[in-house]
Order: C-alpha cells, then structure tokens, then sequence
C-alpha cells in the first residue's frame, strides 16, 4: 500500500484550515455572491492598487518566459520601502509561507527543536511537523489580554533549539509583542528569532523590528503583500536579515518562483505609496469601527489589536455554532477552535468596508439577541 511509505510526520500532521472563500459560501449556502461579506481571511477589503490592472496587461506577451529569479525592480522598490540594504532581502512567490519553509530547510533537521508560542499563526506548526522538528509550545498568557510570557519562551530554550517564532502583531489575538521583550529573547539565545510582522503596517512604527533585523546576526523579520497591499491571490512575502542569513536562504529558495505577473504586481504596489496609505488609514479606521461596534454587545469579549482583525470571545456560543449561523446569513468570519492554544469559544472577524462593517453588526444583533 502507498500509504506505507508516507512519513511518519505526514501521517501525524493535522493539517492548517483555511479561512472560507465566497465561492464556497454561495455554493454552500445559496447566497448571492455579491451579498456576502467576507471577514474571515485578514484582507484587505479595498483591494489591490487600481494601477496594477494596466501593468498586468503590459506583462501577458511575456508569459511563455520564464520570470527573474531576482527582479532588480522589485529589490530596489523593497529596498527603498523598507530602508534596509537589497542584500538583505529574501523574496518568496507563496507569500511569507515560502519564506517559513525555506528557514525550516536551511536551519532545521529531524529531532532539532523549534520554540512556538501559541496561540498564534498555525503554519509554524505545520512546517515543524513537516521538517520532524520537535515543536515546544510556550505561551501568550490569555489572563493578561494574550500578552507574552517571556519566561516560557526562555524557559524552553535549550542547546537543540534552532528556530524561535514571535508574531507581531500576533495572529489571531492581534496585540504586540513590546520591543524589550523581542528583543532580551534575541539577546539570550543564539537561535534565529523569527519575527512575523505581516501585519505591522497597521501598528505604531515604534514596533517594527525590520530595519533593525539586519544589526543582528539571529534575526530575520517576515514581511507580505497579502495584507494591505491587497496582493493575497499573488502569493508574494519576503524576509528581511542579515546578508549571512540572507546567502543561506537564497541557496534552498525555489529559484523560479515568484511568477511574472506577481512581480509586477508587487512592484506597482510599492510605487502607488498613495493608494498604500490610503489603505492603512481606512483599515485602522475600520478596525476602531469594528471595535467600538463589538464593544456594546455583553455576550462577548473583544480584544485590542495592532492588526486588521479582532479576537472576539464569545459567552453563550460556540464558536462553530456562531459562524454557522452568520454562513446562513452570508458572512464569513473565522472559527478559531483550530488554532493551538484557543477553545472553542473564540473566532477571528477581519476588518471590512464601512458599510461592510454597518451591514455585519445589524446581523449580529439578530444572532446575539
């Protein structure tokens, strides 16, 4: 039987659930696709550039070619957008995912250790489990709003630990990790800190450690253009390190696999810095709206966030039985019982439009009462 010789790591792995599509939903459900609203994913709902429609017809006569390996473009746009060296850039086509599975094949081997605080970001796990990585859970502490505690992250690192993983700002609880704790975890291990900031840009500046990466030699920070860029069907993320990690990396990264059309997606982006903070303004601006909405129902609990997104805790419900009852209404939100560390009394709902926001309050009122 072929299933005998698939790994045992394989056979063990509890796959990572996705958020649900539209597509899904109207077919599920029978809701008109145009009704439905779509809060389960992080995206953003404005979408991408609207200058990146021409720049994509401009590429289609080039697509029996293969794409770069290294846009010059692309590097120089990054470089500029982030303030750090192209020589410290590492560029993956199935967004920040890519980036996470080349640290694993570059830094990890069977048996090393990888220190994971939960919850947060179930890819992490995923790719430990792949790679038969022995995974040490520590903890953001759910008595104190998901802060971190330190003490269990340091507590277990040991001589086998290879990778650290810190989201920040962490998904699905959305708060930050402070500054003085990332970086006393830097200084007391010699292991490479991965610091997630996929959704950095709707947080203060003060918390974002990608400049800084590169002055460290056990750093890499992961960055994406799925989040406010609007480019989560391109699959672009990039890495930000030191020019040691950044050689590493690059000798394992898939060479061709940022596409054509990716690339010009990712490069119109960074050029339209308008459209870019435009984005960032409204989606904080729907985050307050969000919050301050939430805030007036008693049967739930929800948390600040530096992201697009609020964790809400819910009361009376379970959290499959609440986002059943918003599907029948035409909106996705996510279940988070999937996710380590969490029950099954918590979900995700990402930021919307505006009216997306008004339209999503009224119909919990009609579930919560």
């Amino acid at each position: 039987m072929l299933t005998d010789k698939v790994r045992n790591a394989v056979k063990k792995l509890k796959p990572y659930v996705p958020g649900k599509s539209k597509e899904e939903i109207a077919r599920s459900y029978g809701v008109d696709p145009k009704h439905i609203i779509k809060l389960g994913s992080n995206e953003n709902p404005w979408g991408a550039s609207p200058k990146i429609k021409d720049e994509i017809i401009k590429e289609l006569d080039k697509l029996h070619q293969y794409p770069e390996p290294i846009n010059p473009k692309l590097m120089e746009e990054l470089s500029k957008f982030l303030n750090v060296g192209e020589e410290n850039i590492i560029v993956g086509g199935d967004g920040a995912d890519e980036v996470i599975d080349v640290i694993f094949k570059t830094f990890v081997d069977r048996g090393d250790e990888v220190v994971i605080p939960i919850p947060t970001f179930t890819q992490y796990r995923v790719s430990a489990s792949i790679y038969d990585a022995k995974i040490v859970w520590a903890r953001y502490d759910k008595e104190n709003e998901f802060k971190l505690d330190v003490d269990s992250v340091l507590n277990n690192i040991s001589n086998r630990t290879k990778v650290v993983f810190l989201c920040s700002p962490n998904n699905p609880t959305g708060n930050i990790i402070d500054n003085k704790d990332i970086e006393k975890i830097i200084k007391e291990t010699d292991a490479l800190v991965v610091v997630d900031h996929a959704y950095i840009e709707y947080s203060q500046r003060k918390y974002d450690w990608t400049e800084k990466a590169p002055k460290f030699d056990n750093v890499i920070v992961l960055r994406t253009f799925s989040k406010v860029f609007g480019l989560a069907g391109m699959r672009v993320g990039y890495g930000v390190a030191n020019e040691e990690i950044i050689n590493y990396l690059m000798r394992v990264k898939p060479i061709f696999s940022l596409t054509r059309l990716s690339q010009v997606c990712a490069i119109t982006a960074l050029r339209d810095r308008d459209f870019f903070e435009k984005c960032v303004k409204e989606g904080i601006k729907s985050r307050e709206m969000l919050y301050n909405g939430l805030k007036k129902f008693k049967d739930i609990k929800v948390y600040p966030s530096e992201a697009n997104y609020l964790l809400v805790e819910l009361k009376t419900m379970k959290s499959r039985e609440f986002c059943e009852e918003l599907l029948k209404r035409g909106v996705i939100v996510r279940d988070c019982s999937s996710f380590d560390g969490l029950g099954d009394n918590y979900v995700r709902i990402s930021i919307g439009t505006f009216e997306e926001i008004k339209r999503f309050l009224n119909i919990l009122k009609e579930i919560i009462s």
